[in-house]
């Protein structure tokens, strides 16, 4: 088996539901975020990429039919370069990385793309085809934004509940209160507006064309834990999670260049980050939140590396409440401190696309890793249905 290395990665900003980039389709969202991380390494033939892996959690509309191809395709890359496109939901970009580091490592690839995307504002809403013809009832139309679609009848109901309803169970679970879901979205929002005002974005985030947008749309620096406090709760009335504590519906991509060792001279630059293990789990659809510990875990455990070397920690904040569920629970596996988790602020405030999120938090952390020189890094990821996915990076600049 050969390593597999991050080189280069980039995105573009994140934009709110119908938001900066509401008027920008799916896949040319993709294909610049994929021309963005190509004009990177301006010394790199972009016929030379073995192979595209893309990540996608909708496919119900621009982005049909294979939109990694479209996105090479759009990008302006040579026609004979290959690309599929990958669907975990909310890891689609993460699981699309590891896909590539697995082709390299088993030496069929030298260079490979791993990416992705998603617009929820312009997810489209759908028809059941009906199974007879011209039947007499109505028929709804269905948003495929976000969540369970056109469930099957046979699917548990406690497994096809709402995304909210299955972290406020995970909150009942696991006793943490409103107050502490309202700091750690508070910290999100405060971190992520002081990364942007030091430059720690600059280098990572590409413009999309014809949008005015430079930073992520759902930051807000001003926010704090009195305001976050004055919000109702969404999913119960009695309930904790609010807008304030849990991601919002956002538009963008993402994209990371990996490669061999042997592949610096052909990519024109050194490696930033070696992937030194991969892990995925699974569990209750209901407590999907939760999937990244062990997912983590096993990714550490095949690494060789304890939780007590981790010094930076990329965990994709779907909800407050259950990045403090996975927090917590590797702070008892030795952690060293919570203050490594997100330090540059999450998707509480930056945003998650679901397709494009495993790719943020990847390249996030391979960039945390050059600027703070340490060694080891997790990024992780829960995904709706009950999984959860996680990549061990290794600092080597």
């Amino acid at each position: 088996m050969s390593d597999a290395f991050v080189y280069a990665s980039v995105r573009t900003p994140f934009g709110r539901f119908n938001g900066a980039l509401a008027d920008t389709r799916t896949d040319d969202l993709a294909a610049t975020a994929l021309k963005g991380l190509l004009d990177r390494s301006p010394g790199l033939d972009p016929g030379l990429v073995d192979d595209v892996f893309w990540g996608n959690a909708n496919g119900a509309g621009e982005d049909n039919r294979n939109v990694g191809r479209m996105a090479v395709l759009l990008a302006g890359m040579p026609v004979s370069v290959t690309a599929t496109t990958v669907n975990r939901l909310c890891g689609s970009s993460l699981d699309a990385a590891m896909m590539a580091s697995r082709m390299i490592g088993v030496g069929d690839a030298e260079i490979a793309i791993a990416g992705g995307v998603e617009s929820m504002t312009r997810a489209p809403w759908v028809l059941p085809k009906p199974s007879r013809r011209f039947p007499a009832g109505d028929v709804t139309a269905v948003s495929t934004t976000l969540g369970w679609r056109l469930v099957n009848e046979r699917m548990p109901a406690e497994w096809t509940a709402s995304l909210g309803e299955c972290n406020e169970q995970l909150r009942e679970k696991f006793s943490i209160p409103r107050e502490r879901q309202d700091e750690f979205g508070a910290r999100s929002h405060r971190l992520a507006a002081e990364a942007w005002d030091k430059g720690f974005y600059d280098d990572l985030v590409v413009p999309v064309p014809g949008a005015d947008l430079v930073r992520d749309e759902s930051i807000r620096a001003d926010t704090s834990v009195g305001k976050l406090a004055t919000l109702k709760p969404v999913f119960r009335p009695d309930g904790t999670i609010t807008a304030g504590n849990c991601s919002p519906l956002n538009d963008g991509a993402s994209a990371v260049l990996l490669g061999s060792a042997d592949a610096a001279a052909t990519i024109g630059r050194d490696p930033l980050a070696r992937i030194a293990g991969r892990g995925w789990s699974a569990l209750e659809p209901q407590q999907f939140g939760y999937a990244p510990v062990e997912a983590a875990n096993g990714a550490l455990e095949r690494t060789g590396v304890g939780w007590e070397d981790v010094g930076a920690v990329e965990l994709n904040e779907a909800f407050a409440v259950q990045s403090i569920a996975c927090v917590d629970a590797w702070l008892g596996l030795g952690l060293r401190g919570a203050e490594v988790v997100n330090a540059k602020g999450g998707a509480i405030a930056i945003g998650h696309p679901l397709g494009a999120s495993g790719g943020r938090i990847l390249g996030t952390l391979a960039a945390r890793l050059v600027e703070s020189g340490e060694r080891w890094g997790v990024a992780a990821i829960c995904i709706g249905v009950g999984q959860g996915l996680a990549v061990v990076l290794e600092n080597v600049t």
